[in-house]
Order: structure tokens, then sequence, then C-alpha cells
């Protein structure tokens, strides 16, 4: 099996190119398209569970992702997570995509440097966008914009390069650092966090614990959830950086994971409600994926399945306590994407093995790995939740960061678009864009 790093990492102190390798190259394009594929599918996972008057303005904060945060990652926030730098921040080698080009760039990969950053670019597009479903409903899209570019580069980015360039978090235990193969901590953890601080000082919604905010049409609900799953294999599989044999165990993995997730949710279901709930089959398949997804390169595949019919317990129940407090955490990011890659993340502690290529881990009477995990955990949750704080209060002293309450009633559709996702005729009401 080969022995490689096992993450996106850049290994900038090789200064001489390596050889380009065709099926690597091939293999890494299409996980690219696929991962990008993700965010489009988040919005229709996130569109299908708002009310039908706010379902543009839902899909529009994932759509836009893909342009401010892309065109952010590509001219600044690359260099600043992979770029060599100190412990906490990449340098400025690569702005601007300075020396980024065709060859692997004495990145040790056998892929283009350009393609890698592209790569790594879906990522932190995906991040940005997990975080509305926090605050659909209720914020305006300038400052939803505005929020997400700069996130992406102020909180994102130094998480990034903690992990998978040359940070701290790189160097615990002893210089090997703490296992996040895909993103459980720098994706997930990541945007779980800044979703609960979102949704703290956004507020909640006018009417929330007033009425029932029910799906509109859970169809895509599903629809969102099989695309990303389809686009997961990408994700995971694509981050062993080539046409690998780990690729090929990721790839599985994140095959088997969720499928665990989903039946343990929906035996909790039948114990709690009686009812098994397509939204909640919806949400165990994602919980699955995001749990998986630090562990992905480093577990085999009956620990897969462990970890996802663990996963699923503290994120299910983390939904039905969510539910009875003030916390408007609208589309639950904090239950699905933080709880699911916490426990992810302190799972591949446990059941990380070196025969599968990685680590030890517990399993293998290595118990100081959770440890690790954990600290790379708070360290990562802290900082995310400082920075979006302070960025979504430095915001607000220049413009407001919701609608509101008349408009929010209206809708978002009509009042930040001018458009409606289901047109009622003639009649409709067209209003300016914000």
């Amino acid at each position: 099996m080969t022995n490689l790093a096992i993450m996106p990492i850049l290994a900038a102190a090789q200064d001489v190119p390596i050889e380009l390798s065709p099926a690597d190259t091939a293999w890494m394009l299409a996980s690219t398209a696929l991962v990008l594929l993700m965010t489009p599918a988040l919005g229709y996972f996130y569109g299908g569970l708002v009310r039908s008057k706010n379902i543009l303005n839902t899909l529009m904060m994932s759509f836009a992702s893909l342009g401010v945060v892309g065109v952010a990652w590509a001219l600044l926030g690359y260099s600043l997570a992979f770029a060599p730098g100190s412990s906490w921040i990449g340098g400025l080698d690569y702005v601007f995509l300075r020396g980024v080009g065709l060859d692997s760039g004495g990145a040790g990969l056998a892929i283009p440097h350009l393609l890698f950053m592209a790569y790594q670019g879906t990522f932190a597009i995906i991040t940005a966008a997990l975080i509305s479903g926090a605050v659909v409903e209720r914020m305006r899209f300038g400052p939803y914009l505005a929020f997400i570019t700069l996130w992406s580069l102020v909180v994102y980015a130094p998480i990034a390069h903690w992990v998978w360039g040359d940070g701290w978090i790189a160097g615990l235990a002893d210089g090997d650092g703490a296992l996040d193969f895909a993103g459980g901590t720098v994706v997930h953890v990541n945007a779980g966090i800044a979703a609960v601080v979102a949704a703290i000082v956004v507020g909640s919604r006018k009417d929330y614990g007033q009425r029932a905010h029910l799906p509109h049409d859970v169809t895509y609900v599903l629809l969102g959830a099989a695309l990303l799953w389809f686009g997961w294999f990408g994700f995971n599989g694509g981050s062993a950086l080539g046409a690998t044999d780990i690729a090929a165990l990721a790839f599985v993995n994140t095959m088997l994971a969720p499928a665990a997730t989903l039946v343990v949710w929906m035996l909790l279901d039948t114990m709690n409600t009686g009812k098994i709930t397509a939204v909640g089959a919806a949400t165990a398949i994602v919980v699955g994926l995001v749990a998986i997804t630090p562990a992905a390169g480093f577990v085999g595949p009956l620990s897969a399945l462990a970890l996802g019919a663990i996963a699923a317990i503290p994120s299910y129940y983390m939904i039905s306590y969510r539910s009875r407090t003030r916390l408007d955490d609208s589309l639950d990011v904090f239950a699905a994407h933080g709880v699911g890659g916490a426990s992810g993340a302190l799972l591949v502690g446990v059941f990380a093995a070196a025969v599968w290529g990685g680590r030890e881990g517990a399993v293998d009477g290595n118990v100081g790995m959770i440890g690790t995990q954990a600290i790379a955990l708070l360290g990562a949750a802290l900082y995310s939740g400082i920075g979006t704080f302070v960025l979504l209060k430095a915001l607000s002293l220049f413009t407001p960061l919701r609608k509101p309450s008349g408009e929010e009633g209206i809708g978002l559709d009509v009042v930040l678009h001018g458009e409606e996702g289901y047109a009622q005729g003639e009649g409709a009401v067209l209003v300016q864009p914000e």
C-alpha cells in the first residue's frame, strides 16, 4: 500500500518539481468537478428546507459563493492557506497565483500546481456556503456576500494552513499532526461553529417559535442529499491527490459510512416518533458523509461502518435538542456539520489503523491520538467562533445584517432579488434588487 501523507498538504519545502502523472491528473480533474458540484447541491438541500418565498435567496446563497469565494481564493486565499509562512498563516508567495503553474511547482505532487489550487478552492467555496443554512430567510444578501468573502480569507484560510499547510496543528504529536483526511476540522467543525455564532449575531427569524417553519419541497432536500453524496466521492477520494489505493479506500468508506448512519438514523426515528421521515433520511446521509470525511483514508471499511453508525447518535439528539431552544440555527448546520465533524474527528483517533496505510489510533494502542484530535478541534473551533463574531459585528457597524420584519414576511426572493421561485402569474410583484 502506498505510504502517502494522505492529506491535501502542500509540501512547500520541496524545491524540485516531479514528473506529472496523467492518471493522477485525470482523477484530480474529475474530483475537482465533483466537489464543485457539491455547492449547487447544497443549495438544493437547503432550498427544499425553507419556505417557498425564500427558495431563490437560499439557492443564491450557495451559488454566489462559487463567485465571490472562488475569486477571493484565487487572488489571496490560496496563498494564505498554502504558501510557505509561519505556524499561523501562509505567506504571500502565491498572491494573484504568482508561481502557480502547470508543473508540480515543487509541491511534491504528481499533478499540476494549478490543479491543486483549484481543487482546494472548491473546499473553500462550499465551507463558506455551509454557514448560510444558519441565517436563511432573514439575512441581507449584500452583507452576506461581504461576510463569506472575508470569512474565507480571515477564518478558513488560516485554519486550512494550520491543518494542511505547515501550521501548528500539523506540528502536533511530534510533527505527525492531527488527522484530517478531507476536512472534518477544516471544513465541517469550522463551518458548524461559524453557523452557531452567525445565528446568534444575526438573530432569529421574526416568527421563530411562533409558527412551524416547514420544508416547502422535500424532494429538493432528497435531490440535494443525493448530489452531495455523489460529489463527496471527489471530496474524500480526491483528497488522496491521485489515482491511488488510498483514493480507493476513501471512495469505499464514503459509500459505507453514510449507509450505516442512515440505518441507525431510521432506527432512532422509529423508536422516537414511530415514523421514518425523508428529511431525516437526507440529514442522516449528510451526517454520515461529514463524519467519515476526516477519517476516509485512515480507517478500514468495517471501521467506517462503525464510525458512521456511532456518529448518527449525537447529531440526531442535537437536532432534537436544538429545536426546543431559542437558537435559530435554521437548517441545523451545527448539529449536522459541527457535531458530525467533531464526532468523525474524534473517532478517527479511535479507529485509525496502520494496516490501512495510516497512523495508529486508540484501537491499535495509541490512545494519545484522541487527545491530539481534541486539541485540533478546540483550537479550530475557538478561532472560528471568535473570527466569525468579530467579522459580523464589524460589518454591522456599516450596514444592517438583516431585512426589516415586514420585508422578511414578504419573502426574500422578491425583496432582495426581484424574482419569485414559483411565479404566481401576471400579478407577481417585482421589487428592485438590493
